[in-house]
């Protein structure tokens, strides 16, 4: 399967088949990407990271993969350290990096920010998160964390927990799950629940959903429970924010009717919505999730220059 060259934009953009195939070429970075190993395969090239959004995971994951691979990085984390603060347009700022690089990572809080800058550039770009659009690498290394959990990423039951309107990790993991037939398990705060265009795409579909407030109601029945933070940036109302922000908080004596195998995990950063008591356990998966990132981004970035 050839991927040089390509934008991955939206998961959209991946066939099921193609998903697997870098499934598959990430597992022979796993070594590199705890330096165990050393590579020079991207030796030469130069990673664009425009983030105009704050990270750290996402971010430096993809710096860490780049420059395990023998790369180069440039770009910046704050847009008032770029021309944008000068008023340059979005598009200039594409055409102007892409003399420098040969792919663009960029972050935005605008969805469409990424699509756009892919219609600009002449170079593969890769969406590391658009406002709350696509996030596609995170589905990704979502994904292939179950994969390395449960020894499939397929014929499972998903829970996803939290802010399930404005969190783009959740509504790309929701197609990107059903996809791969997984039954969905939706669990919201009333007023957070998954978009209805969301549900009704995947119902149209005849894909498995089931929506609850109620954790307790769903647990028993779970493989995966992947929960979110109650993302306080995307309120407009603090008092809105106030009314749901403890709605969940995941701690051992929750998890006492899951299955003994259940694997938990989460986009990270995390607030109070992880007790970290949960972290020494073995249901906890999130910062095994973290380092996948490397190993997935590794992968993707390897191919898509070739």
């Amino acid at each position: 399967m050839r991927l040089k060259g390509r934008d991955i934009i939206s998961l959209e953009d991946l066939s099921n088949g193609e998903i697997s195939f870098i499934f598959n070429t990430a597992d022979k970075f796993e070594p590199i990407a705890r330096g165990k190993k050393k590579s020079s395969a991207l030796a030469g090239k130069v990673m664009a990271a425009l983030f105009f959004e704050p990270s750290t995971r996402t971010r430096l994951s993809f710096e860490s993969a780049m420059q395990r691979l023998g790369g180069n990085v440039i770009g910046f984390a704050e847009p008032t350290t770029s021309s944008i603060a000068k008023g340059e347009t979005l598009a200039d700022t594409i055409k102007t990096v892409e003399k420098y690089s040969d792919v663009i990572v960029i972050r935005h809080p605008k969805m469409g920010a990424a699509r756009l800058a892919a219609e600009v550039a002449e170079i593969p770009v890769i969406n590391a998160g658009d406002g709350a659009g696509h996030h596609p690498t995170q589905t990704m290394l979502d994904l292939y964390t179950i994969r390395k959990t449960m020894g499939k990423f397929k014929n499972l039951n998903v829970g996803l927990i939290g802010d399930l309107k404005y969190g783009r990790t959740v509504h790309s993991l929701a197609y990107a799950a059903s996809r791969f037939n997984n039954k969905l398990f939706l669990i919201s705060p009333p007023g957070l629940e998954m978009p209805r265009e969301i549900v009704g795409d995947l119902s149209s579909q005849g894909k498995e959903i089931s929506e609850t407030s109620d954790l307790r109601e769903v647990l028993p029945k779970l493989d995966v429970l992947y929960v979110t933070r109650i993302q306080k940036e995307r309120f407009s109302d603090p008092a809105e924010y106030a009314k749901v922000k403890n709605t969940y908080k995941i701690e051992l004596k929750t998890l006492e009717t899951a299955k003994p195998t259940l694997c938990v995990l989460h986009p990270l950063p995390r607030v109070d919505e992880i007790s970290s008591e949960l972290d020494s356990s073995p249901y906890a998966k999130y910062f095994d999730q973290v380092f996948y990132g490397v190993v997935i981004r590794a992968a993707i970035l390897s191919l898509l220059l070739g």
